[in-house]
C-alpha cells in the first residue's frame, strides 16, 4: 500500500529534507583528493545529530547473514554503485563518489544521493554524471497528479538509453516516508502509461542508477552490502525525495 501524507507530515518532511541537502553540500564541498570515506561519514553525522536529526543508515538490518549497516553514510567509489561503507579508502584525483544521506527528522525519512568528482576526470565521466542528474531531474518532473509510477522509470530509461549508457535494473527507487523503504517499489525503467496513479500526499526516493556500461550487477563478497557494476563500468547516482502535490513535483530535498 501506498501510504500518503498529510500537509503537515509533508512540513516535516521538508524540514528533514533541509538537514540531508545541507549534509550532503557540506559533504559534497568537502571531497578532494587524500580524504578517507571515513572522514566523510564521521562529518555527516556529526552535522545530521546536530541538526536535532538522526543518520537513518547507521544500523539498517542488512540481508539475511549480513552485519547491519555500520555508517552513517553510504560512500561509493567508482564501479562501486551503492551501498560503499565508509572507512579507509582514500579519494584520489579522477575518481568518482556517490554520496547518499538518509536523515530520520521528527518521525521520517528523507533520502537523497549525488555523485561528486576528485579533481579532473574524463569527459566520458564527466557526461555519465551529467546524464545522471539529468535523469533525476526528468523522472521527477513525472511526479504529478495523474500520471502513473510506470513514467517514472520512463523517463530515466528513456534519456540514459537515448545517450548510450547502462540503467540498472536490479536496484530500484521506492517510496518513503516513517519508513526508509516504503511501497512501492520503483523500476528506472518502464513503460509509460502504465502502474498506479499518483495521488497528493506520495512520497518517493527518486534514484536513477546509470553506468558506462552494462546494467548487471555484483555484490561484494566480503561486507555483504556494496553493489559494483559486473564489467566494473563507472557508475553514477542521484537521488532526491520528491512529494506529489497538486502544486506539482515538490523536491523535498532541495537544498
Amino acid at each position: 500500500m501506498i501510504v500518503r501524507k498529510s500537509k503537515s507530515e509533508l512540513e516535516a518532511m521538508r524540514e528533514g529534507g533541509r538537514i540531508t541537502a545541507a549534509c550532503l553540500q557540506l559533504l559534497s564541498e568537502s571531497v578532494r583528493a587524500g580524504v578517507t570515506t571515513k572522514e566523510l561519514d564521521s562529518m555527516a553525522e556529526d552535522f545530521i545529530r546536530s541538526n536535532d536529526g538522526k543518520p537513518e543508515f547507521k544500523g539498517y538490518p542488512g540481508a539475511p547473514g549480513a552485519p547491519d549497516f555500520p555508517g552513517s553514510i553510504c560512500a561509493s567509489p567508482n564501479a562501486m554503485i551503492v551501498h560503499g561503507i565508509p572507512g579507509s579508502y582514500r579519494l584520489k584525483d579522477g575518481d568518482v563518489i556517490s554520496l547518499d544521506v538518509g536523515v530520520r527528522y521528527e518521525g521520517f525519512v528523507t533520502d537523497s544521493a549525488t555523485t561528486v568528482a576528485v579533481g579532473e576526470i574524463p569527459p566520458d565521466a564527466e557526461g555519465l554524471l551529467e546524464t545522471t542528474r539529468q535523469c533525476l531531474m526528468a523522472a521527477a518532473e513525472q511526479v504529478k497528479v495523474g500520471k502513473r509510477l510506470g513514467d517514472i522509470g520512463h523517463a530515466i530509461q528513456n534519456l540514459a538509453e537515448s545517450r548510450g549508457y547502462g540503467v540498472v535494473r536490479d536496484l530500484v527507487s521506492h517510496g518513503v516516508g516513517r519508513k526508509m523503504h516504503e511501497d512501492p517499489q520503483i523500476p528506472n525503467y518502464g513503460r509509460p502509461g502504465t502502474g498506479p496513479r499518483l495521488q497528493p500526499g506520495m512520497t518517493f526516493a527518486i534514484e536513477p542508477m546509470i553506468t558506462l556500461g552494462d546494467y548487471d550487477i555484483r555484490m561484494s563478497e566480503w561486507d555483504g552490502w556494496s553493489i559494483y557494476t559486473a564489467d566494473n563500468s563507472l557508475a553514477a547516482h542521484y537521488e532526491h525525495t520528491v512529494a506529489v502535490t497538486e502544486n506539482g513535483p515538490w523536491i523535498l530535498t532541495k537544498p
